[in-house]
């Protein structure tokens, strides 16, 4: 597959077009054909439940594997596998706080997830990437205030470089897009 046909893939039938290199949609990260999705993984990066569970089961085993070197990652890094069977052709795995109460510094472990994850895909030089509602899982992390966190990071990292060029905010569902979208307000 060439990279003009990944970045123009479509992604899901429920997307709003926020700008024009961000998006919103409803739908399974798993499936998107683009250059990277992102995983929202624990330290181990060896899978787990929620989005980490589903990349994992969906790329196939040998994401296990490349992943075991790049272990542990601390929260707010980042590192890059390839996509194994998943269509996309990489899966950037960064480490999201636990929600603490706000008072142990996660709102800015969680800037570091987006920051660290766009800065790799600008050095693998990735055209689009898809970040599902990091740490608002089994982390806990209040869903306004990540969304919050999440579009101001990315507006301001991508202001900054050319690439990635198209960025799609992935939610699992409809509560987490209203939310993203309220963000932008």
């Amino acid at each position: 597959m060439s990279r003009d046909h990944l970045a123009a893939a479509p992604v899901s039938r429920h997307h709003r077009v926020v700008s024009a290199n961000l998006e919103i949609v409803v739908g399974d990260i798993t499936t998107l054909a683009i250059d990277a999705i992102v995983n929202a993984a624990n330290s181990a990066l060896a899978g787990g439940g929620g989005v980490d569970g589903a990349i994992h089961d969906a790329a196939g085993p040998e994401l296990r594997e490349a992943c075991r070197p790049l272990a542990p990652c601390p929260i707010g890094e980042a590192r890059i596998t390839p996509g194994f069977a998943l269509p996309a052709r990489f899966v950037i795995h960064t480490v999201g706080p636990v929600w603490q109460g706000g008072h142990h510094d996660e709102a800015e472990l969680l800037a570091r997830c987006y920051r660290n994850s766009l800065a790799l895909a600008a050095e693998h030089e990735l055209a689009t990437i898809a970040f599902p509602a990091i740490s608002t899982g089994a982390f806990r992390f209040p869903l306004r205030g990540a969304c919050e966190i999440a579009i101001r990071t990315v507006k301001d990292e991508t202001k900054a470089r050319a690439l990635p060029s198209r960025v799609i905010f992935c939610m699992f569902d409809q509560k987490s897009a209203a939310a993203m979208r309220a963000a932008l307000l």
